[in-house]
């Protein structure tokens, strides 16, 4: 457990973990989906449902993290498009809509969910991973990104201009897997040979979703950039956080991701 800290909020909801595999009728243990394939079949369904969602790629494969308490809502919806499974002391237990039924409501229709304003930087990004045995030979290079090169915070008030550059880290160790996301400048810092990343050695553009701190229960936030993504076929990174979301796409599609964006955010209103 964290200690108390005057800087630090800790949401109170608990949340749960769900990963999507290729074969949505297979156990964990394929390869996942991406967040571009999962939109119609998982993101959609979940915020028409209410559900509000927190997106998590990495270099290996995409999480979904709901609310413990949305569970039921969850299973319900899912279920029907996919067999679900829980952990239970190792092993991968299925778990039916009978199992959760309790409790669970039908949800009422609400209104269309907010159209949050998109913004791409010119900052060109890569996804790496890391063989965890090398992972020593960086460390100290990564507390120093993660910790010590600061720029200033982005002023809000310029929501409507356009984004030279923005500084964005993010480093994830789930289940020895390591995955990192960062700038393609910050990149060359680090000894070439020990981060990894695909064969063509990919770029990556960034779209940053909000103009101010999204927080945790909105839903429908991620489908809004997802559904467009996938009905295009674009592949995507998604990575949830408090004040922003961000979606990473292939470097020669950003135009057409901003045009297909813009459209939905014209057609919204």
């Amino acid at each position: 457990e964290l200690p108390p800290s005057e800087f630090m909020q800790v949401a109170d909801s608990t949340w749960l973990v769900l990963s999507v595999v290729s074969n949505g009728r297979e156990p964990p243990g394929c390869q996942a989906t991406g967040v571009t394939k999962i939109a119609r079949s998982v993101i959609a369904p979940l915020a028409e449902h209410h559900v509000s969602v927190l997106m998590l790629s990495t270099y290996q494969t995409d999480f979904i993290l709901v609310r413990e308490r949305d569970l039921p809502v969850v299973i319900h919806t899912l279920a029907g498009e996919f067999d679900i499974y829980k952990e239970e002391s190792g092993e991968c237990v299925p778990v039916t809509s009978d199992d959760v039924s309790n409790g669970f409501l039908k949800p009422k229709p609400s209104a269309s969910p907010m159209l949050h304003p998109v913004q791409s930087p010119q900052t060109r990004f890569c996804v790496l991973t890391v063989a965890p045995d090398t992972l020593p030979a960086i460390a100290t290079m990564l507390i120093d990104v993660l910790f010590y090169s600061h720029s200033p915070p982005w002023d809000a008030a310029a929501g409507s201009q356009d984004l030279d550059s923005i500084t964005f880290f993010s480093f994830s160790l789930i289940e020895g897997y390591i995955s990192i996301v960062m700038d393609a400048e910050t990149q060359k810092r680090f000894p070439s040979d020990l981060l990894l990343t695909s064969s063509t050695g990919e770029l990556w553009r960034m779209v940053r979703i909000g103009g101010q701190p999204l927080g945790f229960d909105e839903c429908g936030i991620v489908a809004q950039i997802a559904e467009p993504l996938a009905a295009a076929d674009i592949s995507a990174y998604y990575i949830s956080t408090f004040n922003f979301d961000h979606a990473l796409v292939p470097e020669e599609g950003i135009a057409e991701v901003i045009q297909l964006l813009q459209q939905r955010q014209e057609s919204g209103r």
